[in-house]
């Protein structure tokens, strides 16, 4: 603690934003200094999302300083980059339990906070949360509240941020929309908004005068609102064609003004106090640096975008020994692919920012021409999907469970409803750690398995995962949803021979009299534990079913159990709520059967953050858990 205190003179008086705006502007960047300190030695020791964060430094300490939070709102995007944010938002001392369980929580959200405004794990939705705060506090009168949008981190590319932009251009509201562009996602950033956004330009000396002429010109009362837009519109063709480049923004009449250096605190201080008081909706556009302040991070801000434990002095990272070790489904995945890919010239990756998490790289490092990264844009994956599928292609679209969810309607509309063959590759899927609620892939099984025409399927292991893999890519399979989950399988030796699975056709893992137990996906390796234990305890005899298939069932697997068995266990790495243990209820009623069904997955509820060990035991499907149904069960 006294060397906290030695090395953080300031900070330590930090406790909320208001006592950062006590201090002298020319202090402030002693405290970035020290902030950025503080998040480099906390998330060594206790991993997270980083790089981000420390780019954003500056940028946060601005924010606390000039908009009076939490009564101003500001709405963060991703909150990758708002680790400062929480520390100077009375968090600091609590910091050393983000993402553990009971700690607090790995993103910004209003039920851990004031000072987080909205909701932030998936990408792009801030201009819209922020332009609806902003459309509120004008119904109700509240005219002195401001409303900040920062978006960045690749999250422009998103479909959302337009629809917002749009609005935002047609609705009257004094909005400030902070681009925090750092040319980054998580892998580096794509597409043309990049490149857009790496060449636009507009003076600094240019918008200071613009400024002052229309404080000049609303004193001599010659500036009402319709005059307002109509200046801005003859400004902003003017400044095109000398310019000779188009800003989208301000072709959307949204002032905008940048690029400026994001790292350059009393400089942002000053602007951000002159965009404060300005009356409609403006930009402002920061350059800034991933991982700034940390050399290692600076230089390789993907591979630090959320770092396991490491040497805040040297960098260097404390690796997991993984000789020997099964590889990650992830892995699985990639290697599966690129396998396939040679036997299949059909096959084509997609994956939307995500092509090192998920191991599509893979197939971009062997065949580039084959593969796409779309940026953060997973309605347009699954539809470019379709798109691919519509004239022969066999796309792979790799995307995280959770990220699924922001793509529904595309599968549903652009895959399903013609029963294009694209295979579907749910990475993250179940309960995924210490993201928390926003990253857990709970909700799939239920989401899609009322969507016509889809087949979907979870491997149990790698060998599974690839058979599947291998059988969704053949003639007639239609769209196929494969989903796993995040981490190491069982199978230190995972490669075996690339064979057909019968679709819709689960196995028995083991047989017993007294109860069956029925599973889907690597879940059911704690079934096997418990059923091991619970033989062992009871003298009951246990059968263990995969069903490998929540759509569609295996009818004839379950009209054997239902004639069989009285007493069923269902268990699932997904949502209770019409997953696949609803399925299973569903077919026993429709034909007639009357055993008793306990279901185990997750709870109708939002699960918290934690290890995935914790978060099991928490929704009840550990091994210890399946016992203790099991035994109850049995009378």
């Amino acid at each position: 603690m006294n060397d906290k205190i030695e090395r953080h003179l300031l900070l330590n008086d930090i406790n909320v934003p208001e006592d950062l705006r006590k201090l002298k502007v020319s202090q402030l960047p002693e405290v970035c200094k020290e902030l950025r300190d503080d998040i480099i030695k906390e998330v060594s020791c206790n991993p997270g999302h980083f790089a981000a964060s420390l780019g954003t430094v500056e940028l946060t300490v601005a924010l606390h300083y000039v908009f009076q939070t939490p009564y101003d709102r500001i709405v963060w995007d991703v909150g990758h980059q708002a680790y400062g944010h929480k520390i100077l938002t009375g968090r600091r001392e609590a910091f050393s339990t983000n993402r553990k369980l009971g700690g607090i929580r790995p993103f910004p959200s209003p039920l851990e906070s004031e000072y987080d405004t909205f909701a932030c794990g998936h990408a792009s939705n801030s201009i819209s949360a922020a332009l609806g705060m902003a459309v509120a506090a004008q119904i109700k009168g509240e005219t002195d509240r401001h409303v900040v949008a920062v978006i960045g981190d690749g999250s422009m590319s998103g479909g959302l941020a337009f629809e917002g932009l749009n609005n935002v251009s047609s609705h009257p509201n004094d909005l400030l929309i902070i681009l925090n562009d750092n040319n980054m996602s998580i892998d580096n950033s794509v597409g043309g908004m990049k490149e857009y956004l790496l060449n636009l330009t507009t003076t600094e000396g240019y918008n200071n005068i613009r400024y002052k002429a229309s404080k000049v010109l609303q004193k001599m009362g010659l500036m009402d609102d319709d005059r307002r837009k109509s200046l801005i519109r003859l400004g902003n063709s003017l400044k095109s064609t000398i310019a000779q480049q188009q800003n989208i923004f301000e072709g959307m009449n949204i002032r905008y003004f940048g690029p400026i250096n994001g790292h350059d605190v009393q400089n942002l201080v000053r602007v951000l106090k002159q965009l404060k008081e300005m009356k409609g909706p403006k930009l402002l556009h920061l350059h800034t640096k991933k991982g700034k302040g940390f050399e290692p991070a600076e230089k390789n801000p993907a591979a630090w975008h959320a770092a396991g434990k490491f040497d805040p002095k040297t960098g260097e990272q404390q690796h997991e020994n993984t000789q020997g070790l099964p590889p990650r489904f992830q892995e699985v995945f990639g290697h599966t692919l690129v396998e396939l890919a040679h036997l299949n010239p059909r096959i084509v990756g997609i994956t939307p920012a995500m092509p090192s998490g998920s191991s599509m790289n893979m197939l971009m490092d062997a065949m580039p021409n084959r593969a796409f990264d779309v940026g953060i844009a997973e309605g347009h994956a699954a539809t470019f999907a379709g798109g691919l599928a519509k004239e022969g292609l066999q796309p792979f679209l790799s995307i995280y469970s959770s990220f699924m969810q922001r793509a529904f309607d595309n599968i549903v509309h652009d895959i399903a409803l013609l029963s294009l063959p694209v295979v579907i590759c749910l990475d993250r899927a179940g309960l995924v750690g210490e993201d928390g609620p926003t990253h857990h892939g709970m909700l799939d099984m239920a989401i899609l398995r009322t969507v016509p025409n889809l087949t979907i399927a979870s491997p149990m292991n790698e060998h599974e995962l690839r058979r599947l893999m291998y059988t969704a890519q053949l003639p007639g399979k239609g769209p196929f949803v494969i989903r796993y989950p995040r981490g190491r399988g069982v199978l230190a030796d995972w490669r075996c021979a690339l064979e057909e699975v019968p679709v819709g056709k689960g196995r028995c893992l083991k047989e017993g009299t007294d109860m069956a137990v029925l599973s889907i996906g690597p879940i059911g390796y704690q079934a096997i534990k418990a059923i091991e234990q619970a033989e062992a305890e009871t003298g009951m005899s246990i059968a263990h079913y995969d069903m490998r298939f929540v759509k569609p069932l295996d009818e004839e697997l379950l009209t054997e159990v239902g004639q069989r068995f009285k007493r069923i266990i269902t268990l699932e790495d997904g949502a209770l709520t019409g997953g696949m243990g609803s399925a299973v209820l569903e077919f026993m009623s429709a034909h007639g059967f009357t055993p008793k069904v306990e279901r185990l997955g997750i709870p109708d509820c939002f699960v918290e953050h934690g290890k995935v060990s914790e978060l099991y035991k928490l929704c009840g499907i550990d091994a210890e858990s399946i016992l203790d149904k099991i035994k109850r069960l049995k009378y």
